[in-house]
């Protein structure tokens, strides 16, 4: 159901987004956003399961021959990979979706999570966990389907109370995730009582942690294929699309829309309403919006990479040698207070302050939460594991809330950025391309500077350095965001 007054003829840039324009808001459409909440779980619950053993897998599997500074290094290869893959599919995904609709390429993306997700627990080699994470990343683009989802559903003075409301999703899946992930794994050593003569756990450490993530993702499948409706009215089928050469339409001659600065009044309802050309999407706006997507996604996903391998670290040498399942715990702990502060206090925060300052504030978080890393480290050498180790770390895990606070601030930037409505799914994608640059990036550059900086000889704060770099610069993109997202096609109007 899409709001009247947000319908395919209406321009984007003609839809008020700054608080000079004030409007009514439009109550969500609940018959269908409960199913959006539903589906974000499955990629948070999986990433999430993963990331508490997932250092001491890398350990059990001999990859790295006992040498414990190598760990890092690998963890960043598994998590880049997915990213990979999904970097070279997630736009062709996503601008498919606006010609054959959303909900089969939500269904594509859930069954290829859930499959990887069972197949993962039953690697017995490094190569075989590679082999899992890419399938996952090249087929997953729940991501960006979902994002686009929203956006159809949606206008501009609901779309903050819609992802108000998207922590809850996200906070059961990075609390149910991790303690999945860290109290499942190895379960006949851990629990030798219930599962102690299972030869099947026994040879497969990891599969029930894996298993039970991808039996909860197939029932999501099942709820989606019978309740979700379809957003997209003008389909094509698919083999029509193929016969028309899809793929080469990426590079065609675009037509000129309002959102280039020159566009003919008797076309205008025809661009509006049909998807555009790569070359038509790629305006100044959607490359200044991707820019800072990209260098935030960076530094996100390399805080993420960094945080679970310098806990599992022992702490001489610079981590905090704690086990998968503190680690759980701790991460669980996270996702429920960055879920319940943002369905708290993020509608309310934007309409007060608007979507820039939101993020302007989240990105530059990231200089605290670097700087806690050697005083923690410091911390725990001088005094062992106490309060004040745990205080940091909690200080450290809050400020992660306001860096969670820049997605959904970015939706708003990318949503305006878009030409015409038929084309969210394909400017979505661009900029998913984006992030998934940085998540390549991120997770492989800082995991293996962090354990470059712990072999002997070299300086152990360069991880930080690096860090450090990163937020810089993700600082100086978001400058360059107007200070409302509706001023990024002002200049063709």
């Amino acid at each position: 159901m899409i709001p009247p007054q947000d319908d395919e003829e209406t321009p984007f840039l003609e839809r008020p987004d700054s608080p000079e324009q004030p409007t009514a808001k439009t109550p969500l459409p609940w018959d269908q956003f409960w199913l959006l909440l539903l589906l974000e779980i499955p990629d948070f619950l999986s990433a999430r399961t993963l990331a508490p053993f997932i250092p001491q897998l890398v350990r059990d599997i001999g990859v790295t021959h006992g040498d414990e500074s190598q760990v890092g290094y690998y963890v960043g290869i598994l998590q880049s990979s997915s990213s990979a893959a999904h970097t070279l599919t997630i736009f062709h995904w996503s601008r498919l979706s606006d010609h054959i609709g959303r909900k089969p390429v939500m269904l594509i993306a859930l069954s290829a999570i859930s499959v990887s997700m069972f197949s993962f627990g039953l690697s017995k080699t490094f190569l075989g966990l590679v082999v899992n994470r890419v399938i996952c990343g090249a087929f997953d683009s729940s991501g960006a389907v979902l994002k686009t989802l929203v956006m159809d559903i949606t206008d501009t003075t609901n779309m903050p109370k819609a992802y108000g409301y998207t922590p809850i999703p996200v906070m059961i899946a990075t609390t149910v995730g991790p303690l999945i992930g860290g109290l499942l794994s190895r379960p006949a050593d851990r629990f030798p009582n219930i599962f102690g003569r299972s030869e099947l756990l026994k040879t497969y450490p990891y599969l029930l942690p894996c298993s039970i993530s991808a039996f909860f993702i197939s029932i999501i499948w099942l709820v989606a294929y019978i309740r979700l409706k379809e957003s997209v009215s003008n389909r094509a089928p698919l083999w029509e699309l193929i016969k028309g050469g899809f793929f080469g339409q990426s590079c065609s001659k675009p037509r000129q829309s309002s959102c280039n600065g020159i566009f003919d009044p008797a076309n205008l309802g025809e661009v509006q309403s049909k998807p555009l050309p790569l070359r038509a999407l790629l305006t100044s706006r959607v490359l200044s919006v991707t820019a800072s997507y990209t260098t935030m996604g960076l530094f996100h996903m390399a805080f993420n990479s960094v945080l679970p391998v310098f806990y599992a670290t022992p702490i001489e040498l610079g981590g905090l040698s704690l086990d998968p399942p503190r680690i759980g715990v701790l991460l669980a702990a996270s996702g429920i207070i960055q879920g319940i502060f943002q369905l708290l206090f993020y509608a309310r925060l934007h309409d007060h302050f608007g979507a820039k300052a939101i993020y302007i504030t989240g990105v530059s978080s990231g200089i605290p939460i670097v700087i806690l890393f050697p005083v923690i480290n410091a911390l725990a050498r001088a005094h062992g594991i106490g309060m004040a180790v745990w205080l940091c770390v909690a200080v450290q895990l809050t400020l992660k809330t306001s860096l969670i606070m820049c997605f959904p601030s970015m939706i708003t930037f990318i949503r305006a950025a878009a030409p015409n409505r038929a084309s969210l799914g394909a400017t979505t994608g661009i900029a998913q391309v984006a992030l998934a640059v940085g998540r390549i990036i991120g997770p492989a550059s800082a995991a293996s500077m962090f354990s470059y900086s712990l072999q002997e000889g070299h300086d152990a704060w360069l991880i930080y350095y690096f860090l450090i770099a990163i937020v810089f610069l993700a600082v100086g993109t978001a400058l360059l965001l107007p200070r409302y997202p509706s001023a990024i096609c002002e200049d063709s109007q």
